[in-house]
């Protein structure tokens, strides 16, 4: 079982609910989503009213802010010794889960439930580890988290690393195998977003396909330095930063030394405390059921032919018009290197495509100019600029048609220069992707005993 060792895994001790847990109730939607709609809370909150559910063992992010804060987090770490006392969980199996998730959109994304080594993950922005960060991390964002995590006695994961297997044989493959017996559970999620299957991978034979695929995407990641690229954290970024953090002040108060790089010794006899790992699902970039979109980006209080003009300064890129919004989508959407510009002038839409050469994922090429440009405006202007985030193309050529507004369209994520991209200039910068609809996210479901 411990042969995933060299790969920053290990083959967890999995609690699910027993069978006589409402599964539906049980199963919640990831805690970072939802964050300006309370209704939907209290929704999950009525269905999940006086029984068992993930619900109870999470802080929902739009509730941070909340002056009952820590009363909800003492609440939270009852619920999770009580659910251990017997009743709720199955008894702990050792295995990883392969699981299907099905969307209300129809797709199905396939996943692979196990314990990352978080002595293996690092967030920082020049990290050469085997699991790093896709986008930047938020320091100020880790504390709050850490409150809930700090002696928490479970955990439940809504981490989703991506694995750069275009051959499908990690996920996909080991799914297989894992279908050929009954699955462990399945279940209808709540708020109609879909449902969940899972299986166990526990026999050898799994566990030995699981590492040869593995060992083939550490040779594919491994750079000319002998540093390998193994995992990019796609969500759930700041939970696993969390999660070491944690791990790093559980060492220290117990022993730990600080090296002069800052990293942390593990004292005697906690070398396999559970702290060291965290959950997390491990999803190929390559599923078909993971949709990869662009997340765009509209300007207020902005003057778009001087910010279209400084991007082609900036970028070496090549300006030229389109003559409708269709035009413009479908040139940008064609190449990786070009930009859109959607913007109002004298009472009519006016297009503006930007080539350039750019070969890696545009967004961490253009975010760089935008932080200067508004900078710049700030500077210069009676207006303070602004810059919103957008999902959709839509919604960027609605925004766009704004007085003193420039929307810019983005291409779409190329999968296959993801891994190259982060790799070679480190986390892309933030909100440059959405993987999936709000309802897809993870929903939590397994569980592990932490402290």
């Amino acid at each position: 079982m411990e042969k995933l060792t060299s790969f920053g895994l290990k083959v967890p001790e999995i609690l699910i609910p027993a069978d006589s847990i409402n599964r539906e109730a049980w199963a919640v939607i990831a805690c970072d989503q939802h964050t300006q709609d309370r209704e939907y809370w209290k929704r999950c909150e009525a269905k999940a009213k006086g029984i068992p559910s993930t619900l109870h063992i999470i802080l929902p992010e739009v509730y941070l802010g909340d002056e009952d804060k820590q009363e909800r987090i003492k609440e939270i770490h009852k619920a999770m010794k009580e659910y251990l006392k017997g009743g709720v969980f199955s008894p702990a199996k050792k295995s990883i889960i392969y699981i299907e998730r099905k969307t209300a959109y129809g797709r199905i994304r396939k996943g692979l439930i196990t314990a990352l080594d978080l002595e293996a993950y690092e967030w920082e922005p020049d990290s050469k580890a085997l699991v790093r960060a896709t986008e930047a991390t938020i320091v100020e964002r880790i504390p709050p988290r850490m409150e809930i995590r700090r002696g928490a006695a479970l955990e439940s994961p809504h981490i989703m690393l991506l694995a750069n297997d275009s051959e499908k044989k990690l996920v996909e493959e080991t799914g297989e195998r894992a279908k050929r017996a009954c699955p462990a559970y399945t279940t209808n999620l709540m708020e109609n977003s879909g449902s969940l299957k899972g299986w166990f991978v526990d026999s050898d034979d799994d566990i030995q396909h699981v590492k040869e695929a593995l060992e083939t995407l550490k040779e594919k990641g491994t750079d000319t330095d002998g540093t390998s690229f193994l995992f990019a954290v796609g969500d759930g970024n700041h939970s696993l930063a969390t999660a070491k953090a944690v791990w790093n002040e559980f060492k220290l108060q117990n022993g730990g030394e600080k090296d002069a790089k800052g990293r942390i010794s593990i004292p005697a006899g906690l070398e396999n405390h559970n702290a060291r790992y965290a959950l997390v699902e491990i999803v190929n970039i390559y599923d078909e059921g993971l949709t990869f979109e662009p997340i765009h980006r509209v300007l207020f209080n902005t003057d778009a032919e001087k910010l279209a003009g400084t991007i082609c300064s900036r970028l070496d890129g090549k300006k030229e018009k389109c003559s409708s919004e269709k035009e413009l989508k479908d040139k940008v959407a064609g190449s990786k290197g070009f930009i859109g510009i959607v913007t109002e002038k004298n009472g009519a839409p006016e297009y503006t495509l930007i080539r350039t050469d750019i070969t890696d994922l545009v967004v961490s090429k253009l975010q760089p100019v935008l932080d200067d440009f508004l900078k710049e405006a700030d500077v210069s202007s009676d207006l303070k600029a602004e810059i919103d985030y957008i999902h959709g193309a839509d919604e960027v050529f609605r925004l766009g048609r704004k007085e003193k507004t420039a929307g810019i369209l983005l291409p779409p994520i190329a999968k296959e220069s993801f891994f190259s991209t982060i790799a070679g200039t480190g986390p892309l910068p933030r909100k440059s992707f959405s993987m999936g609809e709000a309802s897809e996210k993870r929903f939590y479901y397994e569980c592990r005993a932490l402290f």
